[in-house]
């Protein structure tokens, strides 16, 4: 029998960040409350919410830009530290390069910032791996806006960081280099990088992420593994595909229905008879796919974030 040596380790992996009953608020408006947190080494935790949840606060602080008002912050084992912390690598949602800078002089200017006296060689080696040799000489300008985002990545990683926060990683990226920066992210992990990582994107989320945390409103309203999670919602969903999706509307025992085209998703009602559904829909029109299953990770995060 074989086993994952990294799924084994999990037991006794000590955790990168802890947040302990952390509060933050900016005069009157609380933007996150009483927020635990813990984020285990060598993992890849996805951080999610809708957009005014209190996510990049969470994300600030960690990186000691702000400081709570009440609770306690730990990174990488110290509760006091600086937003200077050479150990962090930051690729922030609103991208920052120096325009009119040379590419590998603007990443080799980072890996100076975290401590590197001559990163060259590495900068060289990232910018082949990201498929950007051609463009080592170029100024920052002349760039697409994917290539200018995975210069911004390489400038994140160049100084090995062993935690490296990743806001909206994948904006701007056509799916070949998606696919790219996925394979390059889950290989940093496989390195003993840990790598928190918040979208918007579900799906993305529901296949690179070992753990998902979600807030809204400035409270935590989910954490665990995506199967935790799904296990709170159990198979109450039906992915079916049908000859006429408009014969789904007000059937008996289904509380929503979503149809995506190709197939169609019902939400049953709590304790729904998925069998009495079924028959309902082949009275009126042929029925060429069906599975029960629990909802996807992007349909959790509509119900709650959509419930208000």
């Amino acid at each position: 029998m074989c086993f994952d040596s990294r799924i084994l380790a999990i037991g006794v992996m000590s955790n990168v960040v802890e947040l302990d009953q952390v509060t933050k608020t900016f005069g009157p408006q609380v933007a996150v409350n009483r927020l635990d947190l813990s984020i285990p080494e060598g993992t890849v935790y996805g951080f999610i919410g809708p957009n005014g949840s209190g996510k990049t606060t969470t994300i600030r602080m960690i990186l000691r830009i702000f400081f709570p008002d009440s609770g306690r912050v730990s990174v990488l084992g110290a509760d006091q530290g600086s937003a200077a912390d050479d150990r962090l690598g930051y690729l922030p949602e609103e991208r920052g390069l120096y325009r009119k800078m040379i590419v590998r002089d603007v990443i080799e200017f980072f890996g100076k910032l975290k401590g590197l006296r001559n990163c060259r060689r590495e900068a060289e080696e990232w910018l082949a791996r990201l498929g950007l040799a051609d463009s080592a000489k170029k100024r920052v300008d002349g760039l697409s806006k994917g290539m200018s985002q995975k210069v911004q990545f390489i400038s994140a990683v160049i100084a090995r960081p062993k935690l490296l926060i990743l806001d909206e990683p994948f904006s701007g990226l056509d799916p070949v280099n998606m696919e790219l920066l996925k394979d390059t992210i889950l290989d940093l992990r496989k390195q003993g990088t840990t790598v928190l990582f918040s979208t918007h994107d579900m799906h993305v989320a529901e296949k690179m992420c070992d753990r998902v945390c979600m807030i809204y409103k400035g409270n935590k309203v989910l954490d665990g593994t995506l199967a935790e999670i799904k296990g709170q919602y159990g198979l109450d969903t039906l992915r079916i595909r049908v000859g006429d999706a408009t014969c789904l509307r007000n059937l008996q025992g289904v509380v929503q229905v979503n149809d995506y085209g190709q197939y169609q998703e019902l939400r049953l009602e709590s304790n729904g008879d998925s069998q009495a559904v079924l028959k309902q829909v082949l009275s009126h029109t042929t029925l060429d796919h069906f599975e029960r299953t629990s909802p996807s990770l992007h349909d959790i995060f509509v119900r709650i974030a959509g419930a208000a």
